[in-house]
């Protein structure tokens, strides 16, 4: 088990940064979870994920080689692999819903993906709160 780092400086400025992007892109799922769209859809075209993905870009280079590195591409893959498979979910099931089967794989698909988006997020916010890089 890694021993916790303490944030110094700068590192304290980015520390804020990457909880203001969990957060944001814990807002997007809630959104998605509790509100008229779908989970993933709030995930990938919410306003929250939206901002926490270009805030990742931005600042991602002050972070270069320091532990929150870790975090801001944990975050950026965490986006760009959810929407990968909402396309590939949606690849599949369209032309199955010709045949009513699709109907199934959409939900399943984007069921399994928004567990799989709240897993990554949360388990990043809690390895961040805990002073813990992500594993590359």
């Amino acid at each position: 088990m890694n021993a916790p780092v303490v944030a110094v400086g700068s590192d304290r400025d980015l520390l804020r940064i990457l909880q203001i992007c969990y957060g944001l892109h814990a807002l997007g799922l809630a959104l998605g979870a509790f509100g008229a769209a779908s989970l993933v859809g709030s995930f990938l075209f919410g306003w929250p994920s939206i901002i926490a993905v270009i805030l990742n870009y931005v600042k991602r280079g002050d972070a270069r080689g320091t532990w929150l590195e870790t975090h801001f591409a944990w975050q950026i893959r965490t986006f760009w692999f959810a929407l990968l498979w909402a396309v590939i979910v949606a690849l599949v099931s369209g032309p199955l819903m010709l045949v009513i089967v699709g109907f199934g794989t959409w939900v399943l698909g984007m069921l399994v993906l928004g567990v799989w988006a709240i897993y990554r997020i949360g388990r990043g916010w809690l390895r961040l709160n805990n002073g813990q890089a992500m594993p590359i």
